[in-house]
């Protein structure tokens, strides 16, 4: 029972950790470049734009500066980007809606994999037999020779 406790415990563990706050809430209003740089990918390198020197990424910058010198807040930029170059642009899928199952699914699987190495773990050791180990049979003319030569220390 206790591995199937561990396991339960370690997937809550899993679920508070995907529901704690975004670190990147608090800049929500005030975004940087170079927080957003990590966040968007260039749609021709297929790397995020702060990795890349192409002319979209290049465009991209020229873009979100002047957005964040407008006033506007990251999820308004991020909306922007969107709307022009699709959910693809993002780094990672938003935490919503159908999106959500990119986020939650490997956490899941991870804690159905730990649930089921547990409980195969614990049934194995709960089949096997101790094995105790059998002595070694002698020969008899050796075990003779053997309890003789033990006699004599003995005398």
């Amino acid at each position: 029972m206790k591995p199937l406790l561990i396991a339960l415990l370690a997937l809550a563990l899993a679920a508070a950790i995907g529901l704690g706050a975004d670190p990147a809430a608090a800049s929500e209003r005030h975004p940087t470049l170079s927080e957003l740089e990590g966040q968007v990918m260039c749609p021709t390198c297929h790397t995020t734009i702060d990795q890349s020197n192409s002319a979209i990424a290049n465009r991209i910058r020229r873009f979100i500066v002047a957005r964040i010198a407008a006033g506007d807040t990251r999820s308004q930029i991020e909306q922007r980007l969107v709307d022009q170059f699709g959910i693809a642009v993002l780094a990672a899928p938003p935490r919503k809606g159908f999106d959500l199952l990119a986020w939650w699914l490997p956490f899941a699987g991870l804690g159905l994999a730990l649930v089921v190495v547990s409980a195969a773990a614990w049934r194995w050791a709960r089949s096997r037999d101790p094995v105790v180990p059998e002595p070694p049979r002698l020969e008899p003319d050796l075990e003779r020779r053997l309890d003789e030569e033990l006699a004599r220390f003995e005398a």
